[in-house]
């Protein structure tokens, strides 16, 4: 039985995953789902060759488990704030992705862990940069939102509120991974090299939903860059440029090079082209990641959502780990394009 469900995840990865491709779902084609979760595990120039099948098969699995853990709460009736949360936590404990226990080693040699959360029906955010020994920056950044008078905690500070508020702290050799280790040891290897970029870009994890009651979530998180130096900070803890929520909307999280996803307002100019151009989610979210974006030598993706339940997954790099839930159906997984 776990060959065949093996088996059967493998063929959504090769051969498509339906209703929702990197164009999106529109709602005029159906109604509204009761509710609906998709996650993204980063973007970037990725190639099938490096992904064999048991590789693709591990992806798989830990998309999978975000999607129904999310899944699972708003199945029960549970709020979208809630699922973005859960989901997140689950790729923030895997080695595969960039993003608390996979994170990336700065320059320094540790890994320093941005993470924000936004909640589309009170337009509450909060958000964590530059941590280091928080095992899940992303539930550090709703104890911001939900626990303090501010959006933003940064470095020593938001560790200390975070051990207050009771959440697990580890020491940082728990984020040890070989494989990002490697990483880092290559990156100072080129950076002897004239003319060579050795800052190596990683992805970042994120998810959004929709509700029973339609309310719209947004959750980021990420490691950010390999050999980044100077306690650089990317879009991922800022509200608008890589999380946004509003339930008049959209909901939406980013990956990629997060300088440009700041300076482009990413995240919100999304929500913005529906609300001022009344474009549909799809327009918004294709234009920005494959016009405007592109045009600037910006690579990335993102995952959003609108309040009728349409669903956007554009990107424009070879690959993103992406993926979506919906009722009464199994988890629909893709990396690559035409999937």
């Amino acid at each position: 039985m776990k060959n065949l469900i093996g088996f059967f995840l493998l063929l959504m990865l090769s051969a498509g995953c339906g209703l929702a491709t990197d164009k999106g779902s529109k709602s005029s084609d159906r109604e509204r789902p009761q509710w609906a979760i998709v996650v993204h595990g980063g973007a970037g120039m990725m190639q099938p060759k490096d992904f064999p099948a048991e590789v693709r098969q591990a992806y798989a699995d830990n998309l999978s488990e975000a999607l129904n853990a999310g899944g699972a709460i708003l199945a029960q009736g549970g709020a979208s704030l809630d699922a973005v949360e859960a989901a997140v936590r689950v790729l923030e404990d895997s080695p595969l992705f960039n993003a608390g226990k996979g994170a990336v080693f700065s320059a320094a040699g540790i890994n320093e862990m941005d993470a924000s959360i936004m909640d589309g029906s009170t337009g509450k955010a909060g958000a964590v940069a530059g941590v280091t020994t928080i095992r899940n920056p992303i539930t550090a950044a709703r104890r911001v939102m939900e626990a303090s008078p501010h959006v933003m905690l940064a470095g020593a500070g938001a560790e200390s509120f975070a051990a207050d508020q009771g959440l697990t702290i580890v020491d940082i050799d728990y984020f040890y991974t070989e494989e990002r280790w490697q990483s880092l040891l290559r990156a100072r290897q080129r950076a002897e090299e004239p003319a060579t970029d050795t800052i190596e870009k990683h992805g970042t994890v994120g998810c959004v939903a929709l509700d029973k009651n339609g309310n719209l979530a947004a959750s980021t998180s990420t490691g950010g860059m390999t050999n980044k130096k100077y306690g650089r900070i990317g879009d991922s803890p800022i509200i608008g440029a890589g999380t946004y929520a509003d339930n008049a909307t959209c909901a939406v999280s980013c990956t990629g090079h997060g300088e440009y996803f700041i300076t482009n307002v990413v995240a919100y100019d999304v929500a913005a082209r529906i609300k001022y151009l009344d474009q549909s989610l799809q327009e918004a979210a294709g234009e920005i990641i494959n016009d405007k974006l592109k045009k600037q030598g910006a690579e990335g993706g993102l995952i959003a959502i609108d309040s009728a339940g349409n669903i956007a997954m554009p990107f424009n790099t070879s690959g993103m780990f992406r993926g979506y839930l919906l009722p009464d159906s199994l988890a629909k997984i893709s990396i690559f394009k035409d999937e």
